[in-house]
């Protein structure tokens, strides 16, 4: 199998590239040309996900390829969301979408990126909620004409990979399985498309509406705490990080709300969940008054998974009859919700 190619702004002499290989993850450094060019040969068995990343990971694109596969990559690393692949029907089938959505695309791109220069004169025309509220549309566009793409191949392999990028990480499940519902043939039989069943299901187990998932776990002193000791009343789960910023800054917005709230008909859970850093050691800096946990597996660990926790700080509000009734509250919100919930309950 061999990549090769030519891919512009590079500020590095290299692409670092990685795929798995059995259960392990393979990773190769490519040179490149000081124009960019280069070629990269490597023996896989079966049709394999390589990841490449331009600048020192500051950006990167998918390549699909199978062992006798001849792979040839153009574009600009600055612009990465928008390089062509060609060499097989995956690549050049996704190629197409891009093609086809490129204003889009490079729209998106630029506004994540912060793509303007300093003398821009629109450089300051929009605010922070501005640029959010706008990427969101972006994505809700590009999720329409991703869907109308998989309705219209539904046999594709392009189409699976589609759901995978637009609709994996929403939080409604019934997106995800509608558009799994359109695969046929090979696209269907595609293995990554049975993990995406597995996923789709797990959302809807811990979706809005959904009955909160039983957890078994530890807290910082070694006391078991399960999810039935919260029986009847209401539930505030936050997962955070011991170590960020926003972290921080949450537990502390999440303090006043616990002030606010009555304690015989609210409870508060906050779950630790940092991949760099283990044994925490920082929770008790905190100070929290409710109960805390460190969790050892980090992002590995059952409760991510069947919470479905995409990043922290995360909350999650349990109603006092053990539904999930708001994902990804905000912690400033949690005080007059409750009120409100509990003026519509009486």
């Amino acid at each position: 199998m061999i990549i090769k190619g030519e891919i512009s702004n590079l500020e590095t002499p290299y692409i670092i590239a990685t795929h798995f290989s059995s259960d392990s993850i393979v990773i190769d450094t490519i040179k490149t040309s000081p124009e960019g060019s280069f070629k990269y040969e490597t023996k896989i068995d079966t049709l394999s996900t390589f990841a490449l990343y331009f600048n020192d990971y500051q950006s990167s694109t998918v390549v699909f390829a199978d062992k006798d596969d001849k792979i040839s990559l153009d574009g600009d690393a600055n612009l990465s969301d928008l390089i062509v692949v060609k060499g097989n029907e995956i690549n050049e089938d996704l190629s197409t979408f891009k093609k086809e959505n490129e204003a889009l695309i490079k729209q998106r791109f630029e506004i994540i990126n912060n793509y303007r220069s300093e003398n821009d004169p629109k450089n300051d025309v929009l605010s922070v909620n501005e640029k959010v509220a706008k990427i969101n549309s972006l994505n809700h566009e590009l999720m329409q004409r991703a869907e109308t793409f998989i309705q219209a191949n539904p046999e594709k392999i392009a189409s699976a990979i589609l759901i995978n990028e637009f609709f994996r990480d929403t939080e409604n499940p019934q997106s995800l399985e509608r558009v799994l519902g359109y695969l046929k043939g090979k696209a269907l039989e595609w293995p990554p498309v049975s993990d995406l069943k597995i996923y789709t299901q797990e959302l809807k187990e811990s979706a809005e509406g959904a009955y909160m998932p039983y957890f078994q776990l530890t807290d910082i002193n070694d006391k078991t705490i399960r999810s039935t000791d919260f029986a009847s009343k209401y539930l505030v789960m936050s997962f955070l990080s011991a170590t960020g910023s926003e972290s921080r800054e949450t537990v502390q917005v999440l303090k006043k709300e616990f002030e606010k709230v009555n304690k015989d008909s609210v409870q508060f859970l906050s779950i630790y969940i940092d991949s760099d850093i283990y044994p925490i050691t920082t929770i008790g800096n905190d100070s929290l008054p409710w109960i805390a946990v460190a969790e050892k597996r980090s992002w590995a660990s059952d409760i991510v998974r069947s919470y479905h926790i995409p990043f922290v700080p995360y909350n999650i509000l349990i109603s006092p009859g053990g539904k999930i009734q708001i994902r990804n509250i905000a912690a400033s919100q949690i005080s007059s919700t409750i009120a409100k919930k509990g003026k519509s309950d009486s």
